[in-house]
């Protein structure tokens, strides 16, 4: 049962997305097609690269990318290529300049923030609460009935 349920997992693995009839010849060529498209997000699926994603335009975006490599452009105008096409959102990690600065940027930012917040609410906190005045006390014993 347990050789099932592996064999299952394997089946079920997102390393069967590419196909056979995809697979280059060339070894070499199919490693550079490998790490690009691992970099590359399927348009439908949006959190799986297309390497992984078992979706129709991923297929299409794989012989895309392969036809490109073996008409000889290199890995970085394969992506611009694509990114030209489709845009930026096709990178799982798009480039750290520009307007993308903010983005990568906004995170830690807003930590550093929330962070400052906290020091300051916990600063300002008073330390120890007064003891109570005698009358306080009476009060607060005559109320629950000490």
């Amino acid at each position: 049962m347990k050789h099932l349920i592996l064999i299952l997992l394997l089946l079920a693995s997102p390393a069967f997305a590419v196909q056979p009839s995809e697979i280059l010849s060339d070894p070499v060529l199919e490693s550079r097609a490998r790490d690009i498209s691992a970099g590359l997000r399927c348009p439908v699926c949006q959190n799986e690269s297309i390497d992984e994603s078992n979706a129709p335009i991923s297929h299409e975006l794989r012989v895309l990318l392969r036809e490109r490599l073996v008409a000889g452009d290199t890995d970085q105008q394969v992506v611009d290529f694509l990114v030209a096409r489709f845009g930026e959102f096709i990178l799982l990690q798009p480039d750290r300049r520009g307007a993308n600065l903010i983005l990568w940027a906004a995170a830690p930012l807003m930590l550093l923030i929330a962070l400052g917040v906290g020091w300051f609410t916990i600063r300002r906190r008073p330390a120890a609460a007064k003891p109570l005045t005698e009358t306080e006390q009476a009060e607060l014993d005559r109320i629950l009935g000490a």
